[in-house]
C-alpha cells in the first residue's frame, strides 16, 4: 500500500517514532535549528523515498527547493563576510584614529554660533606662548566687530586657551545672533609672529563608545564624521 506525502510529514513522524537516545542526540546536534547542505540533501531523498509512487515529486519542485538553498546558503556567506569587513574595518579605523593622537586636527569652519545675549566662551588653541596679539570676531559679511587684546588677557598662556566674549563690539553694542568668525595674530616672547583660527586643535585622545569614534580636542569631544582634516603638527 503506497503511502501519500505532501512534503517533510513522513520524515518528521519517522523521527517523532526514533529511539530516546536517538532523539536526545539529533536534539543535541542540532539546537541551532539550522540545516547543512548535508541536512538538506538526506530531507530531500528521504522525502523521495516515501513519496506516492503515483504521484511522484515533479523535478520542477527538486529544482526549486534546491535553488532555494542555494539562494539562502548565498545569503548567508555574504552576511559572514559583510560582518568580517565591517569587523575588519571598525578595527583599522580604531587603529588610525589612535595613531592619530598628537596630531592636528581641523573642523572645517572657525565659526561661533552667537545666541544674541550673554557671553559665550569658545577654545583657539595657540601654537606658541602669547606675548602679545590681537584676537578679531567678524560677522558672517567678515565686518570685524570686535577686537580683544591678547596681551591684557592672555599673555604667557600657549595650547588650548578658553576665550570669553560678552557679545558687545567695539563700541559697546550688542551683536546680533548668527555666525561670527574668530582668528587672531600674535607674538611669542621671542618676537615671532604667528596666526592661528578657531576650531583647528591638536588630537589629546580618542574615545570609542556604541561603534562611534570620537577625538578630544581641547576640553571637548567631536565625532570623528564631524573633522575634515587631520595632518602632522608643525615644528614651531
Amino acid at each position: 500500500m503506497s503511502t501519500t506525502t505532501t512534503g517533510y510529514e513522513n520524515l518528521l513522524a519517522s523521527s517523532s517514532s526514533s529511539s530516546t537516545s536517538s532523539t536526545t542526540s539529533t536534539t543535541t546536534s542540532s539546537s541551532s535549528s539550522e540545516l547543512s547542505n548535508d541536512d538538506f540533501l538526506t530531507l530531500l531523498v528521504t522525502e523521495m523515498q516515501y513519496q506516492d509512487p503515483t504521484d511522484p515529486m515533479d523535478t520542477e519542485t527538486i529544482l526549486t527547493q534546491t535553488s532555494q538553498l542555494a539562494s539562502i546558503e548565498a545569503a548567508e556567506n555574504t552576511a559572514d563576510a559583510l560582518d568580517e569587513l565591517s569587523s575588519s574595518l571598525q578595527s583599522t579605523t580604531t587603529f588610525n584614529a589612535v595613531n592619530a593622537i598628537g596630531k592636528m586636527a581641523s573642523l572645517g569652519s572657525n565659526y561661533i554660533t552667537y545666541e544674541g545675549s550673554d557671553d559665550i566662551t569658545f577654545e583657539v588653541y595657540f601654537p606658541n606662548e602669547i606675548s602679545d596679539g590681537t584676537l578679531t570676531i567678524a560677522d558672517s559679511d567678515g565686518n570685524v566687530v570686535r577686537t580683544i587684546d591678547l596681551g591684557d588677557t592672555a599673555a604667557g598662556e600657549s595650547g588650548v586657551v578658553s576665550i570669553t566674549w560678552d557679545g558687545l563690539d567695539d563700541d559697546g553694542n550688542q551683536v546680533d545672533a548668527g555666525y561670527y568668525s574668530v582668528g587672531a595674530t600674535y607674538v611669542d616672547p621671542e618676537g615671532t609672529s604667528d596666526t592661528t583660527v578657531l576650531g583647528v586643535y591638536p588630537i589629546e585622545s580618542v574615545y570609542y563608545e556604541d561603534g562611534e569614534l570620537s577625538l578630544k580636542l581641547g576640553s571637548n569631544y567631536y565625532s570623528i564624521d564631524d573633522v575634515v582634516e587631520i595632518y602632522e603638527k608643525s615644528d614651531s
